[in-house]
């Protein structure tokens, strides 16, 4: 566009000052479909070599989360996002699939600044400490990300540069003056229409300050019609159907060009052509998605980065940041000649006793006081099976502690836990039949193998809600087989009787054999220590993939372990405070706690 115009869309208070400008940059060559593969070198022998392998690699699957904003210690939102990227991840992963699973931290910007002077810090000391307290949280959590990316890493910093460059050569980066209401805490210029009473940002309630400022502006307006064809022709891009809605919603309404750089922000990427400012912290952030494939200390570039396993299969976040991944994002990546990432899910926000968790309140939720007290097995399944993906979900503690005992405590670990003891009291630790020889004419069988099915169709529609009430399912039909076909009273009876028996208990624990694959995306832990009892090792269980599921892996003579409660049971337990009269009853305060693995 010719100077001295500003683009259709902009802001209104950017005037005759736009100007675009534009150097020279390298073309940006096709995108490289084979995926990325850690700890090999790459063929380069022949081209038909190149081919085999290309032929034989499996398809990869590159999933993320937002890179985490280090203003604060991790809290449960971010846990949650991440916990559920983590189930998606390793069930992809039993799929066969070449996964790349990103995290990682946001640490540019204004608010960082300012948090890190308010705790006496440089801006990186107070990076690298918070940064830290998340990857030691995944730990915890069990996360087993593949890919963790600082964008204070210096390969970042190259990425970002290169990737702005590519926009600017596009034609898409200008110069104006805006004026506007910021707020520091979304890092955003705010539309008045959308402020609540005293110019407050909605999302955190704190009034928006006049700000005005030289900028450099992405041509978002350029890529109206182009987002409009992407949402028309991959529906799917946008997930859950209900935040597709809104996304369609914001376009319809007119897209405004965006500020990129921001010249009152010290701490950030310094703009490439013009190092009196930095790059926003969006638009710096956003690539962390690409850098983080790169290894340190190699020559970083974004074509690099691209040829790694570009573009993304799934970008999971929080419907908050909807608009920077479902708009901003794929315009950027348009511009600068990338392909768009397949798909970006918008999950809902968490409540505690239905009210929304904040610190003045009081009532904030810490994920690492929830592993202390109950175990990561808990923490991960009650999320997943309590908080519909996609949909705000409520914590009580009350609802928590009956959902995990009810389920993890008493549906699966008991059911495991009294068919190996009858198998030790009875058969020596040691099964009698094959599992298929077990089931042969068993309608029980195919139940089960229909809903293996389904829980695999919900894994793969991200409705890990409905994945957990599935395998769940598998146990409920487990403990009311066993209670009808009452095997403590056949053993009794001897003869054909105890022969039938024994074959019950290999059809319960080949039954308790596939929960345990079914159920390791979202209990990693739980599901290995069931299946070491089944007489299996951790390096068998760490190979496994979704098709063993499949019934028919136990064998006549295979020993199992000694029956031990395989989950820890929550109880509650009363604290007295003082002594009190009889007329007034007992005081004190219900405490939950987890009471080591105890029988349920």
């Amino acid at each position: 566009m010719a100077a001295g115009r500003a683009f259709l869309g902009a802001p209104a208070s950017i005037g005759a000052t736009a100007r675009r400008l534009a150097f020279a940059s390298p073309p940006l060559r096709p995108l490289a479909s084979a995926p990325h593969r850690r700890g090999r070198a790459r063929c380069c022998a022949s081209t038909s070599s190149s081919s085999d392998a290309s032929a034989s690699a499996p398809p990869s699957y590159v999933l993320t989360t937002p890179l985490y904003y280090v203003n604060a210690p991790p809290h449960m939102g971010s846990a949650y996002t991440t916990i559920a990227a983590d189930a998606v991840a390793r069930f992809q992963r039993l799929l066969e699939k070449k996964v790349i699973f990103i995290t990682g931290t946001d640490e540019h910007g204004e608010k960082i600044a300012t948090s890190a002077e308010a705790s006496g810090r440089n801006p990186k000391e107070h990076c690298d400490i918070i940064s830290n307290s998340y990857k030691a949280l995944w730990a915890d959590l069990d996360i087993q990300y593949d890919k963790f990316i600082r964008t204070t890493d210096p390969k970042h910093e190259a990425v970002v540069n290169d990737f702005y460059s590519r926009v600017l050569s596009s034609g898409d980066i200008y110069r104006a003056d805006y004026e506007g209401l910021y707020c520091v805490s979304c890092e955003e210029y705010k539309d008045e229409k959308e402020l609540a009473e005293n110019n407050c940002c909605p999302v955190h309630l704190k009034p928006c300050a006049p700000r005005k400022e030289d900028n450099y502006f992405f041509a978002l307006s350029k890529y109206q019609h182009k987002l409009e064809e992407l949402l028309t022709t991959n529906p799917n891009f946008v997930r859950p159907s209900h935040r597709l809605h809104e996304v369609e919603g914001w376009i319809k309404s007119g897209l405004r060009d965006f500020s990129i750089s921001r010249a009152s922000v010290e701490w950030g990427i310094p703009v490439p052509n013009d190092t009196k400012q930095t790059i926003y912290v969006w638009f710096d952030a956003l690539l962390g998605y690409l850098s983080a494939s790169l290894d340190d200390g190699e020559q970083a570039s974004l074509q690099q980065a691209v040829d790694r396993g570009w573009p993304a299969s799934l970008h999971l976040i929080g419907k908050d940041i909807l608009r920077f991944h479902a708009v901003y994002w794929p315009a950027m990546l348009m511009s600068a000649g990338i392909s768009v990432p397949h798909a970006v899910f918008g999950h809902g926000f968490l409540t505690k006793d239905g009210m929304k968790m904040g610190k003045s309140l009081g009532n904030t939720l810490e994920p690492k006081d929830l592993v202390d007290r109950f175990g990561v097995d808990a923490v991960r399944y009650f999320f997943l099976r309590e908080v519909e993906f996609g949909n705000d979900g409520d914590y009580s503690e009350e609802r928590f502690i009956n959902t995990v005992n009810a389920h993890l405590a008493n549906t699966i670990g008991n059911l495991l836990n009294r068919t190996l003891g009858l198998l030790k009291k009875n058969c020596n630790s040691t099964l009698a039949f094959d599992s298929v020889a077990a089931a042969d004419g068993n309608s029980f069988k195919n139940n089960v193998e229909n809903l293996v099915d389904k829980a695999k169709g919900h894994y793969e529609n991200l409705s890990l809600t409905s994945a957990c009430e599935t395998i769940l399912e598998i146990g409920n039909l487990g403990n009311l087989y066993i209670d009808e076909q009452a095997p403590w009273s056949c053993f009794k009876q001897g003869g054909e009787s105890a022969e039938k028996a024994a074959k019950d208990l290999v059809i319960i624990l080949e039954t308790m054999r596939i929960i345990a694959i079914a159920l390791s995306p979202i209990t990693p832990s739980l599901s290995l220590r069931i299946y070491t009892q089944l007489g299996f090792t951790e390096d068998q269980f760490s190979i496994l993939r979704w098709d063993d599921t499949k019934w028919g892996a136990l064998k006549a003579g295979q020993a199992m372990m000694e029956p031990k409660p395989i989950f820890a049971k929550i109880e509650t337990e009363v604290e007295e405070k003082g002594q009190a009269s009889p007329k007034e009853g007992k005081g004190g305060k219900k405490k939950a706690r987890s009471k080591g693995l105890v029988e349920a």
